[in-house]
């Protein structure tokens, strides 16, 4: 696009032309950008942006490029200088992007200038024209379906005078390239990618894809457009760089990601000492090429240093590299180089807390708790230091949640997203604490879609389950056509999910209300896997529902062997209905066992469903007003799965469900279930998170 000038206003033309003489002074210097031509001229980098957005329809960095070509150009014509010389004396550190950028620019290579007739830009027919060429290739399905709608309407015609409209504020950070010979590099390398990474996800305005998500990238054979695709990203960040004795070498690359086409490319060179400023100036910057705003608050999350110790740094660094490794082994390495940076810098709180996370995931599955006191000390010290840091926020957080208090972990994670609005870890605890801890479909869902946006999965066995727990979140709050086409791609990823498969026999069954249905895809299930508790369990309390109770009575006994076999305490729900079933096949001491049970998990349930729970188990006594009581008290609850409108359907309540009284309490719990879908609904759509078919 050529520089285009609102009216011809003298002044505004003055203007420009005093910008172009200061580029030409400095076209040499490849470290000249916008924030040196704001310094030159007096004005902010915010001001000289909108200025010359509105003068040229380009952004600042554009116009400097544009600049710099335009005198590669003369400078081909005129002298006998080659690309390579020609590139790096008008700005461009790499030759081959400099070629890329003309080509763009005028239409042809700089090594065909001597061949052609013209040389002025290509003109925005020519431009829009080639554009067009992209639309029947997206209708041929390399992007999804509201993909395409976007590029068409990115693409679609326009006059000469119109700005471009903006690509949507979503980006990939790419893994970077250590481009030394010394291989001992690559950790300061990959830091600098992960700061990049982590100072983006800091900007409300921007989605940014985890880094797990770009991690599988790091050696692809992919394209540009394919990893968009998959990512469903409109800009990805490409870096390179080398440590050079005591300096620091980086060249960063924006692409638009569904035509690769580079938008912006800059070179960076800073003494090691500077890296702190070398990662807040190469956010912002990116920042700015796309357009994000900054608040005041954010720009004080990304200006702030993590420690004043080069040397604390170096060590933390080189524990972040095998933290990411993400084995047992490589965790357990990395605690060495945590407590080295600890000991130079005692107030180092991101160290802390990256170190709360390694003792948690080596942890947390254990019976056996290893580190218990560290978990304390190490979180409350990242705590206490930097209470404003969001890290320090998710290992308090981990503290509860590794102690068991669920509850008290919550107020930590939500403010750890206020502060990184991106974060996947974040959103992954948050999702999982209202699924299972403190049931709440609304943000169950809410914090699902969240973390699918952006922690796209590195293997098909995490894609999975990263679609099944989507799919789960969906139906339950009652999406369930929404539910099955996830719980399909699901399936697609990994056939052998079985918990997957699970989710698929439920989410059928909310649809159709059909216990025999569900049967019969059950059976099919234990065909493939005879001891799968999880399938038993279910085929028991199927066929009780459809009073079929000498199966229902063979699927349980066997589920309760085997979890009894392994010391598994599980399902404790399931605990009325089997001891129903025994009680009914003349097993009544073993049925007092169950009922027992049941009732203690009943009387302890802290979550919303505690009045389901005793109204099943006064039901069962035939205590039916009792049972009716616990069913209104429950109506009045807010976001509730889908199952509680099942309850029909359970035997318990058979004799009682056309009494008056029961259809009034249980039609208050359908109407309520539809009502907080419908307000569930408008939230998303409100916070952007519809439609769902990410």
């Amino acid at each position: 696009m050529e520089n285009q000038t609102s009216a011809g206003n003298p002044a505004e033309n003055d203007f420009l032309n005093q910008l172009t003489v200061i580029i030409g002074d400095n076209l040499s210097d490849e470290n000249f950008g916008v924030s040196e031509l704001a310094s030159e001229v007096n004005m902010s980098r915010s001001n000289l942006l909108r200025k010359i957005n509105k003068l040229t329809k380009l952004s600042a960095s554009q116009f400097i490029r544009q600049e710099r070509l335009k005198k590669g150009m003369e400078l081909l014509r005129q002298t006998s200088m080659n690309v390579s010389e020609v590139s790096y004396k008008v700005g461009f550190g790499s030759t081959s992007y400099f070629i890329k950028c003309f080509r763009e620019y005028y239409g042809y290579p700089p090594g065909e200038v001597g061949k052609r007739e013209h040389h002025e830009p290509v003109s925005s027919a020519v431009v829009e024209k080639r554009k067009s060429l992209l639309v029947p290739a997206l209708a041929m399905g390399t992007l999804l379906v509201i993909g395409a709608l976007v590029f068409w309407f990115l693409y679609r015609p326009q006059a000469p005078e119109a700005a471009q409209a903006p690509l949507d504020k979503s980006i990939a950070v790419l893994p970077f390239k250590n481009e030394s010979n010394d291989s001992t590099n690559v950790y300061l390398i990959n830091g600098l990618m992960e700061s990049t990474l982590t100072n983006l996800q800091k900007m409300r305005d921007v989605r940014v894809i985890s880094r797990t998500s770009s991690e599988k990238y790091r050696n692809t054979s992919k394209s540009i457009p394919e990893m968009a695709k998959e990512l469903n990203v409109s800009y990805f960040v490409e870096g390179s760089g080398q440590k050079i004795g005591d300096k620091i070498l980086l060249n960063i690359q924006l692409i638009e990601a569904a035509t690769d086409r580079h938008l912006w490319a800059k070179q960076y060179r800073r003494e090691a000492k500077d890296i702190f400023e070398l990662q807040e100036e190469v956010a912002k910057n990116i920042a700015e090429e796309i357009q994000v705003f900054i608040t005041p608050e954010e720009q004080e999350r990304i200006g702030k240093r993590p420690t004043e110790s080069l040397a604390a740094y170096d060590f933390y660094l080189k524990g972040t590299e095998l933290f990411y490794q993400s084995t047992g082994e490589s965790l357990r390495a990395s605690i060495p180089y945590y407590k080295n940076a600890i000991d130079i810098d005692d107030q180092f709180a991101l160290a802390y807390a990256d170190l709360t996370m390694v003792y948690f995931y080596l942890d947390i599955y254990r019976s056996d708790k290893q580190y218990i006191e560290e978990i304390s000390q190490a979180s409350e010290k990242a705590f206490v230091t930097d209470p404003t840091l969001a890290e320090s926020l998710v290992a308090k957080a981990l503290a509860y949640i590794y102690e068991g208090k669920n509850e008290q972990a919550v107020p930590y994670l939500e403010k750890a997203l206020d502060y990184n609005p991106n974060s996947g870890v974040v959103l992954h605890f948050l999702s999982e604490y209202y699924f299972s801890r403190q049931p709440n479909t609304g943000k169950y869902l809410e914090y699902a879609l969240m973390k699918a946006r952006v922690d796209i999965a590195a293997d098909s066995a995490t894609q999975s389950y990263n679609y099944l727990q989507i799919s789960n979140a969906l139906v339950q709050a009652g999406f369930v056509d929404e539910a099955l086409f996830y719980i399909d791609k699901s399936i697609a990823y990994e056939p052998g999910n079985a918990i997957a498969r699970m989710v698929k026999v439920f989410t059928q069954l909310a649809k159709t209300r059909s216990f025999v249905k569900a049967k019969d895809f059950l059976l099919k299930e234990l065909e493939s896997d005879p001891n799968n508790m999880m399938f038993l369990q279910e085929l028991g309390n199927t066929c009780f529902v459809l009073r079929d109770y000498e199966n229902s009575y063979r699927y349980y006994k066997k589920f309760v062997n085997l979890k009894d076999s392994l010391h598994l305490d599980l399902y404790a729900h399931a605990n009325l209905k089997i001891g129903a079933v025994y009680e009914k096949m003349g097993f009544t001491e073993e049925a007092r066992k169950f009922i027992s049970r049941y009732k203690q998990y009943a009387d302890n349930d802290p979550t919303i469903y505690m009045h389901v729970n005793q109204a099943a188990y006064f039901a069962y006594l035939k205590d039916w007003p009792k049972a009716i009581e616990e069913v209104t008290l429950f109506s009045k609850q807010d976001n509730f799965y889908i199952w509680v409108l099942l309850l029909d359907m359970d035997p318990m309540f058979e004799p009682i469900k056309d009494w008056p009284e029961f259809q009034k309490a249980f039609g208050e719990v359908t109407a309520k279930f539809w009502r907080d879908h419908e307000e569930i609904k408008a939230s998303l759509a409100g916070k952007g998170l519809l439609p769902m078919k990410l």
